[in-house]
């Protein structure tokens, strides 16, 4: 089995030749303007563009689904809608929904293999979302790992 590359960097620049995708956690309301959003929509507008489109359209834009936006010849940017809400719910849960990382990672991996692609992604769900990372990176192994698919996990400098 593969395992997860860790390096320090930027998520949105990946130095790896070929196909990337560039995987992030959005949220189920359409909102878009905090943390990592914010160093994807400086590079490249479509990403979130695109999103705000899929939101108004209600078509499949839902809980575990992937809406892939190609910003450069070799870079696709994973929508992955993975988090509920934006703040915690009555009960202090979270936002973050791990089985729909579980399932947009699927769909990521499902993609990756179409395009032959590297994956690319910060600590996804572990800053807004409220997520934790143990609870992420088995995830990644269960779906990108288990197949095989080149993975780098970025920490900002």
């Amino acid at each position: 089995m593969a395992k997860i590359n860790y390096i320090i960097g930027d998520a949105t620049n990946p130095k790896i030749e070929g196909n990337k995708i560039i995987v992030h956690i959005c949220n189920d309301i359409g909102g878009w303007g905090k943390g990592f959003v914010m160093a994807i929509s400086k590079r490249w507008k479509a990403p979130e563009l695109r999103y705000r489109e899929w939101f108004k359209s209600k078509e499949s834009f839902e809980l575990g689904q992937v809406q892939f936006v190609q910003v450069e010849n070799e870079i696709w940017v994973a929508n992955l809608i993975g988090q509920h809400k934006i703040n915690r719910d009555e009960n202090g849960n979270a936002p973050i929904r791990y089985e729909a990382i579980l399932s947009g990672l699927e769909l990521v991996g499902q993609f990756a293999i179409e395009k032959n692609a590297t994956v690319h992604m910060p600590r996804i769900g572990c800053g807004l979302a409220g997520g934790t990372w143990d609870k992420i990176e088995p995830l990644i192994e269960k779906t990108l790992m288990i197949n095989g698919i080149e993975t780098y996990v970025y920490d900002f400098n």
